[in-house]
């Protein structure tokens, strides 16, 4: 099959196309044939080499940790899944990932795809939805009338999490450059922040909770605008131990949990129309087009999600 992989690390040229073998999947796996994937930040971040202390593979690297697509073949061990069900999914942590024409999953990793979404939108939900749902309800137990902080609303993590923390009642503050201003606020957002122009940690004071994409110093200065007891959950970086003393509040770093029935769940919201995909560049699905995907990823001016259509 047809993939696009790395046999080195180094920069976006690395991403070659190449002949590789279908996957083989175990008795509780499916095949998936993969419509659409998209890129998220950890892609190039492994890419480049950082997570290479973290993550043990083995080259040939396929990239890529979301997938919409149609099932081609089950494990005899799954129940609730069949050839022709069209399906979208994280697939778990292994080097056999979505850049590709085909790709296995776990059978508990998967979700029937939403029916009013193309494989475009599917494919830009799972990891990104699935760190803003966590993060916000598992991590820090988003409730009515919470204040929140997002950073990057005009980002995939936070455009879902605008939308998701909106859902559960709570009041949204979210930094963006001026460009972007409309489009936050459509999302739901309550509070602007031009981060060009302001500076958040002026303007914001007595939140309960702040969800940071962005770490540095971001976060370090995200601790000041919580309440004594509020919460902070980053997914950039390590917090600070000493300030989250100071401020008397939960500090935590967070990466997800790859989850079918959690999926599931934002799937019912994306299907009712209560979260809206969002893409906002799709790609084709060559080694060229993946280059440039990386190319503007590493910019973090994204807006919503960068999606690579594979069929």
């Amino acid at each position: 099959m047809k993939a696009i992989v790395i046999n080195k690390y180094g920069t976006k040229e690395e991403l070659q196309e190449q002949e590789v073998p279908k996957p083989e999947i175990s008795d509780n796996q499916v095949l998936v044939e993969v419509h659409a994937t998209s890129i998220n930040p950890i892609d190039w971040k492994l890419r480049a080499g950082y997570l290479k202390s973290m993550l043990d593979f083995s080259f040939p690297i396929i990239l890529g940790w979301d997938v919409s697509g149609v099932i081609v073949e089950v494990g005899k061990d799954v129940k609730n899944f069949k050839v022709g069900d069209e399906v979208f999914a994280r697939p778990d942590t292994n080097a056999e990932g979505t850049y590709a024409e085909y790709t296995s999953v776990d059978e508990n990793l998967l979700a029937k795809k939403p029916k009013n979404l193309s494989h475009e939108e599917a494919a830009s939900i799972p990891l990104a939805g699935l760190t803003a749902w966590q993060c916000l309800i598992d991590r820090t137990e988003v409730k009515e009338n919470d204040k929140v902080l997002i950073h990057a609303g005009s980002g995939g993590v936070g455009s879902l999490a605008i939308q998701i923390a909106k859902h559960f009642g709570a009041h949204v503050a979210t930094t963006a450059s001026e460009k972007n201003e409309t489009y936050v606020k459509e999302l739901g957002a309550d509070h602007f922040i031009n981060y060009r122009t302001q500076n958040f940690e002026e303007e914001l004071k007595d939140f309960d909770i702040v969800l940071d994409t962005m770490g540095g110093d971001i976060l370090n200065k995200s601790f000041s605008v919580l309440k004594p007891g509020g919460k902070l959950v980053t997914i950039a970086g390590q917090p600070d131990e000493d300030l989250a003393k100071k401020h008397q509040v939960e500090a935590s770093s967070y990466w997800l949990n790859p989850d079918g029935e959690q999926l599931s769940e934002l799937g019912d919201l994306l299907e009712s129309g209560v979260v809206k995909a969002q893409v906002g560049h799709v790609f084709g699905f060559s080694a060229e087009e993946l280059q440039k995907a990386h190319g503007l990823s590493e910019t973090h001016h994204a807006k919503g999600k960068i999606v690579i259509k594979v069929k």
